[in-house]
């Protein structure tokens, strides 16, 4: 049984496997920064905005303005969220006078999404 009146929201219940418990739990503390890395990378998937904006990308080349079109955003917001990406290399900007582009990065995005299915299929298998 849960207690759910608590403060205290940890389980009540006696724990049938305590050596199961200890295992499981070194095997997550040993894996914490690579299930930190993979948690953050699907919360920005996660975003309904910052994926469409990727599945934009990966067709063409786009200007902020532009992206903020396809969107129906302002400018800003959509700025705001080509940076996040930017920053974390999925996405390649370039300057052409005061227009600033954004393009899908060659190979960041693509290897992120890779080493998280490969590591997830790999949990998964073993």
């Amino acid at each position: 049984m849960i207690n759910t009146t608590s403060a205290d929201p940890k389980c009540r219940v006696r724990c049938f496997a305590p050596d199961k418990v200890a295992l499981a739990r070194a095997a997550l503390e040993q894996e914490e920064e690579t299930i930190l890395t993979l948690a953050r990378m699907y919360e920005m998937l996660g975003n309904r905005t910052r994926l469409r904006i990727l599945l934009a990308l990966a067709r063409q080349e786009l200007c902020v303005c532009d992206v903020a079109h396809v969107l129906g955003l302002s400018i800003a917001a959509t700025s705001h969220q080509l940076r996040s990406m930017h920053d974390r290399g999925w996405l390649v900007m370039r300057n052409d006078g005061k227009m600033v582009y954004y393009r899908l990065g060659s190979t960041a995005f693509r290897e992120a999404l890779q080493q998280g299915q490969d590591y997830l299929e790999a949990q998964v298998a073993s």
